[in-house]
């Protein structure tokens, strides 16, 4: 009889075809015990017995409207730092925003850049504050950072900006001084991200499946690092090219190192170790592929 320890095949091959379905991500049987893992706890609060309840409730009306957001929160994995990738923040300061600034500076436009697959906030706020220390050499640069994730659960962390004091060891001191505020409870070992930084950052859930983003303005500048390595090639293809479509002419994607386009049809042309610029216009119907 299958209990919470284990999970059929039938029951595995029906949950990883909605995960797929539903946010992109490939769940081979190489997976199993981690989904197994990480679900188990949640069949324990809903007092369920088996995987089988739980893949019965789950494609039921209500199931599908109250639990996908909390399974999808619980199989996505959020592996993320402060200055996570750091020669992405070098190049970014000292070619993408110069050139930027001496082309826009002055007209009053605000740098747009978008963190994709935020996790926690250690990569918007990482961003916010690289932002903010060329704001100062740069008089009128301005900037807003839209943050997005598939996890509620990540994001009501992000939103909250309170790390633990070990996670900010990568963020350079002259730069914790200034943008990190620690507990009055100094035992508690936290620090908060300063108001104003939080205020440059905008948190929204966003499934990369969905067929439109809702975006209201191009974006010059994505960073979408370590989120695509989970999707097969033609998911990742396909959201590539919606993400070109959201880019301004001549914006940057940044991805992780260990991601890259070889053998996808996208139009982005390397200008630097897995930064890609937007070298041309597609048509926007390429946004419904």
């Amino acid at each position: 009889m299958e209990s919470t320890d284990d999970i059929s095949h039938r029951d595995y091959t029906r949950l990883s075809e909605l995960i797929y379905n539903e946010c992109g991500i490939k769940m081979p049987p190489a997976k199993k015990a981690m989904l197994v893992a990480r679900l188990q706890k949640r069949l324990r609060s809903l007092d369920m017995k088996s995987f089988g309840d739980y893949i019965d409730y789950l494609f039921a009306p209500d199931g599908i409207k109250d639990e996908l957001v909390r399974m999808i929160d619980l199989i996505t994995t959020n592996k993320t730092d402060f200055f996570r990738e750091p020669d992405h923040f070098d190049y970014l300061l000292q070619w993408v925003l110069p050139e930027w600034s001496q082309k826009h500076g002055g007209c009053g436009k605000k740098l747009m850049l978008w963190s994709a697959g935020c996790s926690t906030g250690e990569e918007p706020y990482t961003l916010a504050m690289v932002l903010n220390e060329f704001a100062v050499s740069c008089p009128g640069f301005d900037y807003q950072i839209l943050a997005t994730d598939i996890s509620t659960r990540v994001l009501e962390k992000a939103e909250q900006a309170v790390y633990d004091e070990e996670r900010i060891a990568p963020v350079p001191s002259s730069l914790r001084h200034k943008y990190l505020l620690r507990s009055k409870d100094k035992s508690r070992g936290l620090v908060r991200v300063v108001p104003g930084l939080r205020e440059k950052v905008r948190f929204r859930r966003l499934n990369f499946m969905d067929g439109n983003f809702g975006m209201r303005e191009p974006m010059d500048i994505i960073f979408c690092r370590n989120v695509i390595i989970y999707f097969d090639q033609s998911t990742q293809e396909r959201l590539l090219n919606k993400f070109y479509t959201h880019l301004t002419k001549d914006g940057f994607i940044f991805m992780g190192h260990s991601e890259t386009l070889n053998g996808l049809d996208v139009s982005l042309v390397m200008v630097h170790p897995t930064v890609y610029r937007k070298i041309t216009d597609k048509p926007l119907a390429v946004i419904n592929t």
